[in-house]
């Protein structure tokens, strides 16, 4: 085996024939077997290694009589791409993989079981293969950011050391993510000093040379944990530099993203030769992914799918090989930025996919993006809409060839708070799992989870980035998109292992509390980014994003067509009306909050965290969201007597309402008393009605609009009829 390289592990198991007991006395090797000349083997070899280390085991150089034998390869024959099996056998174990990627998932799921403390004998058997094929994470940069703003750059430093997206791909690998979509606005400057058009360089050679090196390790690592990563340049969007050395682009720049679109010749051979060259000097980049919206008002849908085929579909043909691609839907049907759906929209761009899928330079299939919800899929598993407003069934109907719909999965709802509901996800995976869906991106468009800019209590913790701090977050959208039939046993192990007995019931206390999340999002009705956010129960409100007061909650219609508002669902019992039993009336809600709240409280209610800063903080998360809920359950109260007093005028109504909603204040007085010692004031993306601005004083904590809270119940007081 000239290309095999044997590691040995000491372990403190004895392997005697067919009967396999401890023995102190005794001592098993473990020889593991990879093909050194694979650097995705050598991956796998190292996430085991690193295992047996983790839990005690001794490492040696070289073989000993009656060894453990753990081999890893692939089979592209007998096993599906991105599946593995585990074989355990007589003194072995066999792990195979359908590709490289398989073969490091198998690796990984021996390493977790190690590292959950199952010994070499109990290894189990398993065959998963994945569910989807594309599982991504949507990661934005703080250079050329979508939007300008303090909450944004402050992640500069951490997202420009190789380190952080180690860490980052890890994760991504032992969940089960394959992409990486890197989002911004104009990413080639960063990567290339264009041969024709050096004066679009904002860099020295030496400043150009340090971000060449970023981004050949970040691909370096994506390929070697078998990730594929993709740009998702905004267009159209050019360098200052370029446009003002030619007098074109006036304004498609960092920080403007909402101008008009510059078609001018020579803008399309920059854009051209920028993509042609971005894959030739990175030959393992995936691909690209078309982003047709911001940069382009003033183009009318067909012109904007001619250009992104002259310039990107343009570019990688001239680049000389294959690209892999992502058509994100357009979502606007007028000249505007921003604008509707519609069904000709769609019938044009499905055209346009199913072009670039009959290309034979581009690998297919083509995925055909949407946004899940807009901008807050942590709502309801339904699909109400799309970004801009209905989807139809032009995409899949008739059955697509050559391309697959995915969706994005947007959280511009929590960025602070810990959140996991895994019946949630699989939810989703059930409402949209028909032939021609294809996967889910996952991830923010104002929230960068790198700097960790919440912790406000010194001492160890078990993360140091903060997409470390959501760990179950991840691990749940990643696994269960692989294979929705895991159970939840993953997650409490994972929890077990963190925090031993204190942690077995904190998978389904966190699926209880956060669910808040989702149903405050399902109840008001949401579109873009800053039209909610939910772990701060604000939401837009004429020119900025305030806390969502009694009055908005009374009125405001929900997403999820079977939640009711407080208005409709009063008007209609005082009219004699009813509704039947699959609505969520506001009383139903009201219950199922209390309920869930109350029990998930309960479950933590024990937990001695005195010597753990990081359970401190899980728990503190579960019960920030109870009390969340809790408050939202006494709000809906408020809001419905407030109702009946508008329409009766009945006064014992009113002054129920300012009892339920001085509750609710109690309540939120509670989630500050939790957070206001854990948590710093967070910086926010801004929206100051017109645009966006830096917002370095747009700071959130929950103690900073209690006076909004508060004045809920003055509402009610003074509340005329």
């Amino acid at each position: 085996m000239r290309n095999l390289t044997i590691i040995v592990f000491m372990a403190g198991i004895l392997i005697a024939g067919c009967i396999r007991h401890e023995n102190r006395n005794s001592r098993t090797v473990v020889l593991l077997e990879y093909d050194k000349t694979m650097p995705q083997a050598t991956y796998s070899a190292a996430r085991l290694h690193n295992a047996f280390t983790a839990m005690g085991y001794s490492v040696v150089e070289d073989s000993a009589d009656g060894y453990y034998r753990i081999s890893v390869s692939i089979d592209t024959l007998n096993l599906e791409p991105e599946s593995f099996t585990v074989v355990p056998g007589k003194n072995e174990i066999k792990i195979t993989g359908g590709d490289k990627r398989g073969m490091i998932y198998g690796a990984l799921s021996l390493a977790e079981d190690i590292l959950n403390g199952v010994k070499l004998h109990d290894i189990p058997g398993k065959m998963e293969k994945p569910h989807y094929p594309m599982r991504a994470i949507k990661h934005n940069t703080s250079w050329y950011s979508y939007r300008p703003s303090s909450a944004l750059d402050q992640h500069y430093e951490t997202l420009r050391d190789p380190g952080y997206w180690k860490a980052f791909l890890d994760m991504m690998a032992e969940n089960r993510f394959n992409s990486l979509a890197i989002f911004n606005l104009h990413p080639f400057v960063f990567m290339i000093t264009p041969r024709n058009f050096p004066e679009a360089s904002p860099f020295s050679p030496e400043e150009m040379e340090e971000w060449k090196h970023l981004h050949r390790e970040i691909i370096r690592m994506a390929s070697e944990r078998a990730i594929d990563v993709y740009l998702f340049p905004f267009n159209i969007f050019v360098s200052e530099e370029f446009s003002k050395a030619h007098n074109v682009a006036l304004k498609n720049f960092y920080p403007n993203y909402y101008c008009e679109g510059d078609t001018s010749e020579i803008v399309k051979r920059y854009i051209r030769e920028c993509v042609t060259q971005v894959l030739q000097e990175y030959p393992d980049l995936a691909g690209f992914g078309l982003t047709l919206g911001e940069g382009m008002a003033g183009m009318s849908p067909q012109q904007r799918e001619e250009w992104m085929y002259e310039t990107y579909i343009g570019g990688i043909k001239m680049s000389g090989r294959k690209s892999k691609l992502v058509h994100r839907i357009p979502f606007s049907s007028t000249k505007e930025s921003l604008g509707a759906t519609s069904v000709e929209l769609e019938q044009l761009t499905r055209k346009a996919i199913e072009r670039e899928a009959g290309l034979d330079f581009i690998q297919g299939p083509v995925f055909a993006d949407l946004k899940y919800n807009w901008s807050h899929a942590h709502s309801t598993p339904k699909l109400v809409k799309v970004h801009g407003g209905k989807m139809y069934d032009t995409f899949y109907n008739p059955e697509p060839q050559g391309y697959k719909i995915t969706y994005t999965a947007r959280n511009e709802d929590f960025f602070a708070l810990r959140w996991g509901v895994p019946d949630f996800v699989r939810a989703h995976i059930a409402q949209n799992s028909q032939s021609y869906v294809g996967g889910y991106f996952v991830g923010s468009e104002t929230y960068i989870p790198a700097l960790d800019y919440f912790t406000a209590i010194p001492g160890p913790v078990n993360w140091k980035y903060a997409f470390e701090r959501q760990w179950l977050f991840y691990k749940i959208w990643g696994r269960l998109l692989y294979n929705p039939d895991a159970g939840d046993e993953i997650f409490r192990k994972e929890f077990i292992r963190r925090y031993g007995a204190s942690g077995k019931n904190l998978t389904e206390a966190f699926s209880l509390a956060s669910s808040t999340q989702l149903r405050l999002a399902s109840l008001y009705d949401c579109g873009w980014d800053f039209t909610l956010y939910g772990e701060g129960f604000m939401a837009l409100t004429g020119d900025s994003t305030k806390y969502i007061s009694v009055l908005q909650l009374m009125s405001h219609p929900p997403l999820d067509p079977d939640y009711i508002s407080v208005e409709n669902y009063i008007k209609t019992i005082m009219d004699g009306g009813s509704f039947t039993k699959d609505k969520i009336t506001p009383p139903l809600l009201v219950k199922n909050l209390r309920r869930d709240c109350m029990k998930a409280l309960n479950m933590v209610r024990n937990i001695r965290t005195d010597n753990n800063i990081s359970l401190m903080y899980e728990v503190a998360d579960i019960k920030t969201w109870a009390y969340l809920g809790l408050h939202l359950a006494e709000k809906l109260e408020g809001a419905m007597e407030l109702q009946r007093f508008f329409l009766n005028g009945d006064e014992g109504s009113r002054k129920n309402s300012v009892n339920h909603l001085e509750r609710a204040l109690k309540m939120w007085d509670k989630v500050i008393e939790i957070t206001r010692p854990v948590y710093r004031d967070m910086p926010l993306t801004h929206y100051n009605g017109s645009s966006f601005d830096r917002n370095d004083n747009n700071l959130f904590h929950w103690a900073k609009i209690r006076p909004e809270v508060a004045n809920d119940i003055e509402i009610a007081r003074k509340a005329v009829r």
